[in-house]
């Protein structure tokens, strides 16, 4: 018999995910009353791609317009947001005196929105300061307004950001969390082939990593079995066809990647998140495949210190460790990715003590994160 959840702890759960998420079609313009009530002028974050092509943009400002709210736009946000460009951000929000910050687009564009709502309430005088210095007013209340089927990052209170070093590094707590999310899959739609596949398995790492997480508890699992499915169905007809989903799929998926941000939100992520990072450093591995790339290693850990639950979750996605392996590398192509030792030995020396690694399966070390890059990229 294979079992899926905790064992019962003298505390099942500690749950609190405070942001209102309004999931429907046309959600911004049917409730664009909401917006009012965060003050009169607004500060857009967002890049220069999925905003305007979903038609996430012209729906805000419709919706900003009706209810006699003005707006700035600041466009500058790229993948992989510069900590520097959301300071940026955040300094011109509180010269602007604006009210509340709205954040539309991906994972990135939602994690910079996020963090220039605390770098505008907080005077540091660089970028930096948001890793070590205590921000002592409340963040600008943040508006996010999501446009891939990803991060989950409407509903979790994690910002990734991109230091001067060029590593990316997550701040996190609850100035993260954004206090209204317009959860609408429409604007998913004119996402390419290749960034559907990429998001959709950011979005199965998040919920695979948290059902093994050492931190699970009843919701996490709930929301993470509940996610896993529909996303891995999806991703195999992707892998199939070459072909994105039809609007059905695409609203699966939207609806998986909240589920699975809200299972990371309770639990954080494990290795395949840290080591995932060092793929994107280095190669501009989009995110999703870079944390992919580490998952079938990720489940061979479970099946070592949690039999029982990779038991389970093999029974629930009806897949093996092989086939669920042929999956990811029928969609995730690395064959170019090689790291020197020294390249790996630098990145293992900055990885001491990361909470990720305490947080996988038996825990995982410096060690074992060097012989697993060298026997999979060195």
């Amino acid at each position: 018999m294979c079992y899926y959840f905790s064992e019962v702890k003298t505390m099942l759960f500690n749950f609190n995910m405070p942001v209102r998420v309004i999931g429907e079609k046309n959600a911004v313009l049917l409730h664009s009353n909401e917006l009012a009530h965060f003050g009169k002028k607004a500060f857009i974050v967002c890049g220069k791609g999925s905003a305007v092509l979903s038609g996430a943009i012209d729906d805000v400002k419709n919706a900003l317009e009706r209810e006699g709210v003005g707006y700035f736009v600041f466009d500058k946000i790229t993948q992989n947001p510069k900590a520097s460009d959301c300071f940026e951000a955040g300094k011109a929000a509180r010269e602007l005196g604006s009210d509340f910050i709205i954040g539309i687009g991906g994972g990135s564009q939602l994690d910079a929105a996020k963090a220039a709502a605390v770098y505008a309430s907080a005077d540091f005088s660089r970028a930096e300061e948001i890793y070590t210095a205590e921000c002592k007013r409340s963040p600008l209340p943040t508006v996010l307004v999501g446009t891939t089927a990803g991060t989950g990052s409407e509903v979790t209170a994690v910002s990734v950001l991109t230091r001067e070093n060029g590593r990316k590094k997550s701040v996190s707590g609850p100035a993260y969390f954004a206090k209204l999310a317009f959860a609408d899959p429409k604007y998913t739609y004119s996402v390419p082939y290749f960034y559907t596949v990429s998001t959709a398995v950011d979005a199965l790492s998040h919920a695979v990593e948290s059902l093994f997480s050492k931190k699970s508890d009843v919701n996490s699992e709930l929301y993470a079995r509940a996610a896993i499915p529909p996303i891995l169905y999806e991703l195999k007809k992707m892998s199939q066809t070459g072909e994105c989903p039809d609007e059905s799929g695409r609203d699966r998926l939207y609806c998986a990647s909240l589920l699975a941000g809200m299972a990371l939100n309770i639990t954080g992520t494990c290795f395949p998140h840290t080591l995932g990072y060092a793929l994107t450093e280095q190669f501009s591995v989009p995110h999703g495949f870079a944390c992919a790339a580490f998952l079938p290693a990720f489940l061979e850990r479970a099946e070592s210190f949690l039999p029982e639950r990779a038991c389970g979750f093999y029974n629930l996605t009806g897949e093996t460790h092989e086939s669920f392996t042929r999956l990811l590398s029928s969609l995730n192509r690395l064959e170019n990715v090689r790291f020197t030792e020294d390249v790996i030995d630098s990145y293992c020396e900055g990885w001491k003590n990361v909470k990720n690694f305490d947080n996988s399966p038996g825990g995982f070390n410096c060690a074992e994160a060097k012989a697993l890059l060298s026997r999979l990229f060195g």
